[in-house]
């Protein structure tokens, strides 16, 4: 087990769960985890206690993404992806990313929504990081449209 922590711009730690590595490499490594929060809809489906979501953290890229399957019968609900720094490891059980509060949501037939850019729009973020937010987020869209999701 692994605790993955995402943080703030302000490097404060915002939600913190457990989760289990399915694999590893150099540069990400893939987790799986259980959405721990009651029923809520969200987007056009609903986000169910005991949802299993399989996240890929990657320490060289400017996001995370999470696959999303239902509790009940494992489908794919779609991807849910985090623009933010690249995941660091805090300890050998223990890693966080910086959420840069900018989202990608692609549902299981391919349909692509932006999430929270009036957020991202506030956030105190230099102008630096910020181009490499929606330079990630322009990566992920591409990703997803030529469905090359690894």
């Amino acid at each position: 087990m692994i605790t993955i922590r995402k943080r703030n711009e302000h490097n404060q730690v915002t939600w913190q769960y457990a989760g289990q590595v399915l694999s590893s490499g150099p540069d990400q490594v893939t987790i799986q985890a259980h959405f721990n929060r009651p029923d809520m809809p969200f987007q056009g489906i609903t986000l169910k206690q005991g949802d299993r979501f399989i996240e890929t953290f990657y320490t060289d890229r400017w996001y995370n993404i999470f696959e999303i399957h239902d509790r009940d019968d494992d489908a794919i609900k779609g991807w849910y992806c985090n623009i933010g720094r690249p995941a660091v490891w805090d300890a050998p059980d223990a890693l966080s990313y910086i959420d840069l509060a900018l989202d990608l949501w692609v549902t299981s037939s391919g349909n692509q929504t932006v999430l929270d850019e009036d957020e991202f729009a506030r956030a105190e973020i230099d102008a630096p990081t910020r181009a490499k937010a929606l330079q990630a987020l322009a990566d992920l869209q591409q990703l997803f449209l030529l469905k090359k999701v690894d």
